[in-house]
């Protein structure tokens, strides 16, 4: 079995008690809460899942990288079934407490705890850019295995190229090892994986909840400024 930290180089059970806390102190200045972020890309992770896949409630869903489960809050009761699996055993204990009807496993970093073919959906928000430059390919290659075929997986991550984005990474304590990458080289991991390339949109422009917002970000998808992204691809 691999030592986690193969697989990252922070330590997130150091701040398995104040990892809401860490988060609302780097994005203060955008004048949302660390909630307005996480919900924004839960929501654009079920409305993926509702075009490309099916009906969320009908669908299992694997987050990988999970933590102490803030975006398992939003799958649970959305989602069929919804798994969460990270490499330190703390986070996985809060993550359990704050989402009984979640299931969760202990992952070695190396080769995801679950069969072939087992999820229909396997995502990870913010969690490849942890992870060693040199394991990546592994990574998305666990991703489609355990895709059962016509399931979906998704990368979420930080824009390196918003300068609000690279603030809110140097201020953050637990990203001193993060190493960013940009949206293409995320969509070419997934393809390098077998994956069928599916959709890809830069997302978190405008910090409001209104659905005027929404209809901005939208139209503004294709556009590389966005503090954050997501590519998406399908398992033939």
């Amino acid at each position: 079995m691999a030592s986690p930290h193969d697989a990252s180089t922070a330590d997130f059970d150091t701040w398995k008690d104040s990892y809401r806390d860490e988060v609302e102190k780097v994005v203060a200045f955008s004048g949302q809460d660390a909630d307005y972020f996480t919900e924004l890309k839960a929501r654009a992770l079920t409305d993926l899942v509702r075009r490309r896949v099916g009906e969320p409630a009908r669908q299992s869903i694997l987050d990988i990288g999970c933590g102490v489960g803030v975006t398992d809050r939003y799958l649970v009761g959305e989602f069929g079934h919804v798994v969460g699996v990270d490499i330190f055993e703390g986070v996985l204990e809060q993550a359990t407490r704050a989402n009984p009807d979640a299931e969760y496993r202990l992952y070695d970093g190396r080769t995801l705890p679950l069969d072939d073919g087992s999820v229909d959906v396997a995502f990870a928000i913010c969690v490849v850019h942890h992870v060693p430059p040199s394991h990546w390919p592994r990574f998305a290659s666990e991703m489609a295995r355990v895709l059962r075929p016509g399931g979906i997986a998704a990368v979420f991550e930080h824009n390196p190229l918003n300068p609000l984005t690279r603030r809110v990474v140097s201020n953050c304590v637990f990203d001193e090892d993060a190493v960013l990458l940009r949206r293409p080289r995320a969509a070419r991991l997934l393809r390098g994986a077998g994956l069928t390339p599916a959709e890809d949109r830069y997302i978190a422009f405008l910090p409001f909840r209104a659905s005027l917002v929404t209809s901005i970000e939208s139209a503004l998808r294709k556009v590389p400024l966005g503090a954050q992204y997501y590519v998406s691809a399908v398992r033939p």
